[in-house]
């Protein structure tokens, strides 16, 4: 099954591909959501403006700001399935989100102003939500703006907050109000990350990279004209911006078809207790189960995304797609790691290591995925509360 089957949509893939494998500055080294290196930032920002100016990123928006007078909507999903086909750089941080909740509910300066810097890449965003008591339960989250004359002022700590490191502005959401339900009281600003009293600090990981940051909010005075919609509205304001954000289930079925492409390369060569790995039954078997479970997420992913495409989502869709997404991709990866036997335990610089240690960084990466976008456990949650309409446990 494919999204593309018009000659329309197949010339547009063409286009992109051709763009991309022309125009993109290199390849990401490492699997997953991964922050870039600083010195490769500035190409990055670059690249996003090139995307934003053929056309392939903001279709969607207002055209006076750039965006297409008649969107089709499967352009996004292609350009993000090329892009994670070819591994390239996609817009990194938050600005797409960012730019949702401007479009819907910022004022008219805010787009004027925000808006042309996020699509030149003077800009970029990243995303102050979660918190280390407010993660799957975002709406418990307790960093306070509390009203001093023209200016809030903030404090609090923010987690697991992507390329906040390179992050010119930051999507934040803070409790304005804590008197009513948790729900209300939240507030959605655009926080200028370069204001005294915040402190990004990198966060290292098992993958022995920095993706992730803490941010810390002392005393931080954010203008009240930065505040995203109307005050104590921010819960309404973030997920509507979510719900936009759609393109990325496109994304998922190509990244491991790309994965599962490099595991059958490598099996071909490795060789597993003395012979040909492929020669042996049960890792033909194992490279079977993954290579079947991937192409039924990718089926799944097109079914969602033609549900996109006409209005008829269900609220177990994307959840549903993420959870199988995050474990076969674990899967795939752990696969990779075992068919190397002793050598899987090499990692990024040491000779033996397959693809500079590329499997075991994905493997380490990999838990993660089934952790960030809401973790498993949860979304299975959602999918069995607002989906099938089981009663909710007792609390």
């Amino acid at each position: 099954m494919r999204l593309d089957i018009s000659p329309e949509l197949e010339a547009f893939r063409h286009e992109v591909r051709t763009f991309v494998a022309q125009s993109a500055p290199g390849s990401r080294p490492h699997a997953g959501v991964r922050a870039p290196q600083a010195e490769q930032v500035p190409a990055i920002r670059a690249w996003i403006a090139a995307l934003f100016e053929a056309g392939y990123l903001g279709m969607s928006w207002p055209e006076e700001f750039g965006g297409q007078a008649d969107p089709v909507p499967e352009h996004a999903f292609i350009v993000a399935e090329e892009l994670a086909r070819a591994r390239a750089w996609e817009q990194i941080g938050a600005g797409s989100l960012g730019a949702n909740a401007l479009i819907e509910f910022g004022t008219d300066a805010q787009k004027q102003h925000l808006l042309p810097r996020i699509r030149s890449g003077q800009d970029l965003w990243c995303q102050l939500f979660s918190e280390p008591g407010a993660g799957s339960d975002l709406a418990g989250l307790q960093t306070r703006a509390r009203l001093d004359g023209d200016e809030y002022v903030v404090d609090g700590q923010k987690v697991w907050t992507t390329n906040g490191q390179h992050a010119d502005i930051g999507y934040l959401l803070a409790r304005t109000d804590p008197t009513v339900s948790k729900h209300r009281g939240i507030t959605a600003f655009a926080i200028d990350m370069r204001t005294p009293g915040v402190d990004i600090r990198p966060l290292r990981e098992i993958t022995g990279t920095s993706d992730f940051n803490e941010v810390f909010l002392d005393s931080v005075r954010i203008p009240a004209d930065r505040v995203i919609g109307e005050v104590n509205d921010g819960w309404r304001v973030a997920n509507s911006s979510l719900g936009h954000e759609r393109s990325g289930v496109a994304a998922r079925g190509a990244e491991l078809f790309a994965m599962l492409d490099d595991l059958l390369d490598f099996a071909q060569d490795a060789t597993f207790v003395g012979r040909p790995a492929l020669r042996d039954s049960g890792v033909r078997q194992r490279i079977g189960k993954v290579a079947t479970d991937i192409h039924v997420t990718d089926l799944m992913s097109k079914v969602v995304q033609s549900r996109m495409v006409h209005g008829t989502e269900d609220a177990a869709d994307a959840p549903l797609v993420k959870i199988f997404y995050s474990e076969v991709n674990h899967a795939a990866a752990e696969l990779g790691v075992s068919l190397q036997g002793v050598d899987g335990l090499a990692v990024e610089g040491d000779e033996s290591a397959v693809a500079n240690g590329w499997w075991q960084d994905a493997f380490m990466y990999a838990r993660a995925l089934t952790i960030a976008g809401g973790a498993n456990e949860v979304l299975r949650t959602v999918v069995a509360e607002r989906s099938y309409g089981l009663p909710r446990e007792p609390r």
